[in-house]
């Protein structure tokens, strides 16, 4: 028997302008990511000149920081007492820090040595990424809160990867677009350190702006929103409470699923701007063309999952579908072109088959992300009524671990395949030799198949049904009544 919590959120319908507001603060947090997946190691490695093992490593330096601030912030945020709440004080007070501390990860000092820039990179890299924990975590837990319905958590999660794929897609445009722009000493504009402190400044200042625009937003929301308990917190009561929750059999075997991915899609964006600068030889401009048609797949991933969602008779059955499908679509180009299929660099053929590869494998890959992380939300019931405890922010900061894993375990696996390969410093596109080029994409196949296996073989153990969750909710609403009407409140 469990003793339950006294309030159960509703499964309430969501209006528009809320779903709107609440997704626009991931524009934060898909920023944040995009610059760490996409720029961070060509920067650090090609222009700043750190080896590209030395960026991998103190990112995943930070990463371990992540793993043991996550679960701290999501426990605090759970059990916090506020006139604003649990998660809106976090959310208004991490803005500023995080625009700042991202700026000054793009403005490495001049004159430093090797040994040097690798603490400040560890330094600056541990700040932002523990910052935007005090935002994430506390926004994402929301999603929970909001309502408990099993389709509108589907929904309103799209909104946070509709808004998570603009905001990357929008400093990634303008990066490639405008600020990372080609002069007569860099013909390859991404290879120009003069833009880089310029697009941390700029990106700095979106973040803080969605971050506030969320946070007041969704004030309104707070009396709808769970009020914790008044009790005697120790340290052992929430190390242990935070054990047990994470401890669900279930969550465990989504979290695994979830890790395997994030590495599979960090991989792929850490590594992907060596392919197009130099396995397909692009310029920045038409590198910036990947904008749009990223924007078009994240625009009907946020369409089409819930209808896609509807078509399967759970969450995992549609998740175990749509992830290898996308797989294969994203890894089909450089597939072909190492059997021969696609012609030389230069052709006609190259711009329209990676865009379409393009936008197919973000629609198919995004709709599967949408839906593993509505399953982390269905968790939250399911452990209610094990442990009588509402944790979504809990949950949530494993899932915003395993999210920020995607630029940590990502460019740390990317790193060792281009020490793997030989791929040298300060290469320049047309001149690194054939051979290494065609390494990469020998190692970076297999590599992926794995980690998209490993994750299909975890999911496998996650057990929470449409009707199993209809059940949960069921149970807390009577255990709820009970306590209205002064029985003992438990649930069987």
């Amino acid at each position: 028997m469990a003793e339950a919590s006294t309030v159960n959120p509703a499964a309430r319908r969501l209006g528009l302008p809320t779903k709107l507001i609440y997704g626009f603060g991931t524009v934060a947090f898909g920023t944040k990511d995009n610059g760490f997946s996409t720029f961070l190691l060509i920067f650090y490695n090609q222009v700043v000149g750190l080896p590209a093992a030395t960026v991998g490593l103190a990112i995943m330096v930070a990463l371990v920081t992540d793993a043991f601030l996550d679960p701290i912030v999501g426990q605090i945020s759970d059990n916090w007492r506020s006139r604003w709440g649990r998660r809106h004080p976090f959310m208004y007070a991490s803005a500023l820090p995080v625009a700042i501390s991202y700026s000054l990860l793009w403005n490495p000092p001049h004159g430093w040595g090797q040994g040097a820039l690798f603490a400040y990179l560890i330094a600056t890299a541990i700040l932002i990424r523990s910052f935007i924990s005090w935002y994430e975590i506390p926004s994402t837990a929301l999603s929970a809160e909001l309502t408990s319905d099993y389709d509108e958590r589907t929904s309103l999660i799209s909104f946070r990867f509709l808004f998570l794929w603009a905001g990357g897609l929008l400093m990634y445009f303008l990066a490639f677009k405008v600020i990372l722009t080609p002069d007569a000493t860099h013909p390859v504009g991404q290879l120009n350190p003069a833009g880089y402190s310029t697009y941390g400044v700029v990106a700095g200042a979106i973040m803080l702006v969605a971050i506030l625009v969320s946070a007041v937003g969704t004030h309104r929301q707070i009396p709808y929103l769970r009020r914790p308990p008044e009790r005697r917190l120790t340290l052992k009561a929430l190390v242990g409470e935070m054990f047990e929750a994470l401890a669900h059999r279930s969550f465990l075997c989504l979290m695994g699923a979830t890790l395997f991915f994030a590495t599979a899609v960090g991989l792929g964006f850490s590594i992907g701007t060596y392919f197009y600068t130099f396995f397909w030889e692009l310029s920045s401009a038409q590198i910036a063309v990947f904008t749009f048609s990223s924007l078009v797949g994240a625009i009907f991933a946020f369409s089409l999952t819930p209808r896609v969602s509807a078509l399967f008779p759970s969450k995992r059955a549609g998740a175990l579908v749509l992830v290898p499908v996308a797989a294969a679509v994203a890894v089909s180009p450089i597939l072909l072109r190492l059997v021969g299929v696609v012609p030389a660099n230069g052709s006609a053929v190259i711009m329209p088959l990676l865009l379409g590869a393009g936008v197919l494998s973000v629609f198919l890959g995004t709709a599967g992300a949408i839906l593993m992380t509505s399953m982390i939300a269905d968790v939250v019931e399911d452990s209610e009524l094990r442990t009588g405890r509402r944790q979504e922010g809990l949950f949530f900061a494993a899932a915003a671990f395993i999210n920020k894993a995607v630029s940590g375990v990502g460019i740390f696996a990317a790193s060792v395949l281009l020490a793997l390969v030989h791929f040298p410093e300060h290469a320049k596109p047309g001149e690194v030799p054939h051979e290494v080029v065609r390494n990469l994409g020998l190692v970076y196949l297999p590599v992926l198949a794995i980690l998209y296996l490993l994750s299909l073989i975890c999911m496998f153990g996650y057990r929470i049904t449409r009707e199993g969750h209809a059940e949960s909710l069921r149970k807390l609403a009577a255990a709820a009544d009970l306590a209205v009407e002064g029985e003992p409140l438990s649930i069987e």
